[in-house]
């Protein structure tokens, strides 16, 4: 399983704010997440159709990660996004992630 992580500069998004570009993602290690490495979009579409998993990570106050949201594949008008939510906007979304 991949782990969207909700630590600082996660996310960066393409001109527009339409699209993500790149994500960085790190990898469950059960108790522990291992170092983050980008991904781009399309790497992550890629590898959820072969049956990988992602879900966002939050921070939580006692300092210890807590699972957010599942992200899913939506296709509107034939054009697929990735989300955390069931929304039809033709966006991708994945919850509050900061920008780098």
């Amino acid at each position: 399983m991949g782990f969207f992580s909700l630590a600082k500069n996660t996310v960066r998004y393409s001109a527009g704010e339409a699209y993500i570009d790149k994500v960085k993602v790190h990898e469950d290690k059960d108790t522990r997440m291992g170092p983050g490495i980008e991904k781009t979009r399309k790497q992550i579409i890629a590898g959820m159709k072969l049956g990988q998993t992602y879900v966002t990570v939050l921070k939580g106050g006692d300092g210890k990660w807590k699972r957010g949201q599942d992200v899913h594949i939506i296709v509107i008008d034939d054009e697929e996004f990735i989300r955390t939510d069931a929304n039809k906007k033709k966006s991708d979304n994945l919850e509050n992630l900061p920008e780098f």
